[in-house]
């Protein structure tokens, strides 16, 4: 009888298994064209995609005729992510200039950013390099601008742009005056001699982030002494980058602060809301002071925002213009780093994308364990999202008890009455 109790939990505890790979119970589909020869192949993802595909994208799934393809999703992002720093050798005074050499990491770089000390100054970077450790044989690799203008409200800019290289030693030496209107900035020996505190290498700028637009306004208000622009964002888009177009006809310079603050559209009180608030600068800086000239411009702030989740968000974007008159705006973005479905169609017929279905988990393949992006990729087109005409509801594949949980204390109490009654039965039994 327990053997028999037992056994009927059981049975009402299991749970079938979905298919996960049948196309009928994804909702959504779109077809993805690949080019004559086939073989490895991507297409770009576009954010349309995301609202109704599931958290990270987990129940996408590609067939090419019934048959199913593995895929691996890529993410642009830099090849070398973290920064390095170089070795500072030989610091020292030439004259009123201040030299030194340096020990470049081994790989490809474009930029050094010097960490200096002092402010409201202008500087000139002579760069050299050499492969020999002697530093001697260099290589001269050209004349940069570098600035501290705090004092005429605008940016610090200590960032040395090179073309990509992998020398791995370098010479520079910096001519420093004090910026116009500047009297503070001390050039003793003494203090020039400390100026230089580290250098950092970031990462190469031929390696770095592809961006696709999630959302753009052209439509900017002034509201007090902020242009803004608000966005509505469908869930789960991420959003990692916001960008400006200023009217190609605006030449002054400018620093201007801007914030940015999301939260869920769903709130019925946004000021109740769970929200964030991220912050940036956006500037351009074109002038010549003390014989140098300066050529800075920043027209993107990375953000990465929480609210690229599971529920659409309302975002702000507010630029904060102070006394000045507000800039001319053309355009805000809200960008999102480029992803790719890459694949190996065994032919040209084209695949079709399926998603939609939140029952499914994220797939195991092979091919994504053992992927490898490659730049000798076939560029293939994603086309636009469609309902899928066989769609069909998944079945219920909860246990029975899960879906009629009165069941399983009917079936207890039935049980109960059994053995109550073979017990009884049992009593009379042994009395007779």
């Amino acid at each position: 009888m327990k053997s028999a109790i037992l056994l009927t939990v059981l049975l009402w505890q299991s749970n079938a298994n979905p298919e996960p790979t049948d196309p009928h119970y994804l909702r959504f589909e779109r077809a993805i064209t690949v080019p004559s020869g086939a073989g490895q192949s991507c297409a770009i993802i576009d954010p349309s995609l995301f609202p109704h595909a599931g958290p990270s994208l987990k129940d996408l799934r590609l067939f090419q005729n019934n048959r199913e393809i593995p895929y691996a999703i890529t993410l642009s992002e830099p090849q070398q992510p973290d920064s390095d720093t170089a070795v500072i050798r030989n610091l020292g005074l030439r004259g009123r200039n201040i030299v030194f050499d340096l020990e470049m990491p081994n790989r490809p770089y474009t930029e050094l950013t010097l960490e200096l000390a002092g402010h409201d100054f202008i500087a000139t970077a002579t760069v050299s390099g050499t492969h020999d450790p002697n530093y001697a044989n260099q290589t001269n690799l050209g004349e940069f601008t570098i600035f501290d203008l705090s004092s005429q409200h605008f940016s610090r800019s200590t960032t040395i742009h090179l073309q990509e290289t992998s020398l791995p030693y370098l010479h520079i030496e910096l001519a420093v005056s004090p910026a116009a209107a500047a009297h503070a900035l001390d050039t003793s020996p003494q203090v020039l001699q400390k100026m230089v505190i580290s250098v950092t290498v970031p990462p190469s700028r031929e390696a770095q982030s592809l961006y696709t637009k999630a959302g753009e306004v052209s439509s900017i208000t002034q509201r007090g002494r902020q242009s803004v622009a608000t966005f509505a964002l469908p869930q789960r888009i991420p959003i990692e980058r916001v960008s400006f177009s200023l009217s190609p006809a605006f030449k002054a310079n400018f620093s201007r602060d801007i914030s940015i603050k999301d939260h869920p559209t769903t709130s019925p009180n946004p000021a109740d809301a769970l929200s964030e608030t991220l912050a940036g600068t956006i500037l351009r800086v074109h002038l010549t002071q003390a014989g140098r000239e300066i050529r800075q411009e920043q027209l993107s702030v990375p953000a990465t925002l929480g609210s690229n989740m599971q529920s659409a968000a309302t975002v702000e974007v507010a630029v904060n213009n102070g006394d000045d008159a507000p800039l001319p705006i053309t355009a805000i973005r809200l960008e999102m780093r480029q992803r790719k479905i890459c694949f190996d169609a065994p032919t040209a017929v084209p695949l079709t994308l399926f998603y939609g279905d939140a029952a499914l988990t994220a797939p195991q393949y092979d091919y994504t364990r053992l992927f490898s992006p490659s730049s000798e990729f076939h560029e293939a087109k994603l086309g636009p999202e469609q309902f899928n005409p066989a769609y069909r509801d998944r079945p219920d594949a909860r246990p029975l008890t899960d879906r009629h949980p009165h069941l399983l204390w009917i079936a207890l109490l039935v049980v109960i009455c059994i053995l109550a009654i073979v017990a009884i039965r049992s009593s009379k039994t042994v009395h007779h």
